[in-house]
């Protein structure tokens, strides 16, 4: 079976403390009859590849509020060195900026990409198109799709960009109200967290910020199917979501 050309990745940083989502499809025990897959059977069976752009082009620039972002590798070996097949690889959620568009006009007013070319940042788990670009995979996204410009190689540093909010998810609780001990499989996901930083915040029609509602130190309930997760590097997680969905400030 023929393997993807490997991609270096000495010009990026490790990215340690990104946990990008997996998505895995069992086949196992799953039996098809020829003449039973129809159109509408497979309709729903989607298969997403990188659009190939010829080498004979040899520039991409994004037009609008469009970033062009080169994708960090994925890791094919764990820390320990244990190579992983295809179908346990995870997806990454970061890369680096390498052409941005124009900008977005309101109105009368015109407003630049707030992300520079170089800038390491962080994107939404669906957002934009792959594309195969100069032997390397590209993201071809809008500035709205990047969650925060990412300064360091731990995620509690994340700088997040327009509307979004960086939030330390509270520990889960480690027994129920009448004292027993709960497994990791049994444990509640935790939907409270204090927020660590958050973005300018969104554009109104004429192109000016409006401030958020929330601000660093606050402890908030936020939406429970919200956001993108990740991991830093000293083992806690962090939510990273619109402040739309935060929902509520505790005190």
């Amino acid at each position: 079976m023929a393997t993807a050309p490997a991609i270096s990745t000495r010009s990026l940083p490790s990215f340690e403390g990104l946990r990008p989502s997996t998505v895995r499809v069992s086949l196992v025990g799953l039996r098809l009859r020829p003449a039973s897959l129809t159109q509408r059977s497979v309709r729903g069976l989607v298969v997403r590849a990188a659009t190939s752009i010829a080498p004979k082009y040899t520039s991409l620039k994004p037009l609008a509020d469009r970033v062009l972002v080169k994708i960090k590798t994925v890791e094919e070996k764990t820390v320990g060195g244990i190579l992983l097949p295809s179908t346990a690889q995870t997806k990454p959620q970061g890369g680096e900026v390498v052409a941005v568009g124009e900008g977005k006009t309101f109105g009368k007013n015109k407003v630049d990409i707030s992300v520079k070319t170089g800038a390491l940042v962080v994107y939404s788990k669906y957002a934009g198109t792959e594309v195969e670009f100069n032997g390397s995979n590209h993201l071809l996204l809008k500035e709205d799709d990047i969650v925060g410009i990412l300064e360091t190689d731990d995620i509690k540093d994340l700088k997040p960009l327009n509307e979004r909010v960086l939030i330390k998810i509270a520990e889960a609780e480690e027994k129920t109200a009448g004292g027993l001990l709960l497994t990791e499989a049994t444990k509640e996901k935790p939907s409270i967290g204090t927020v660590i930083a958050v973005g300018p915040g969104s554009l109104d029609g004429e192109g000016n910020r409006k401030p958020l509602s929330v601000s660093p130190g606050n402890t908030v309930l936020y939406s429970k199917y919200a956001g993108n997760d990740f991991k830093g590097s000293d083992g806690s997680e962090y939510i990273a979501l619109r402040a739309s969905d935060v929902i509520a400030v505790l005190s």
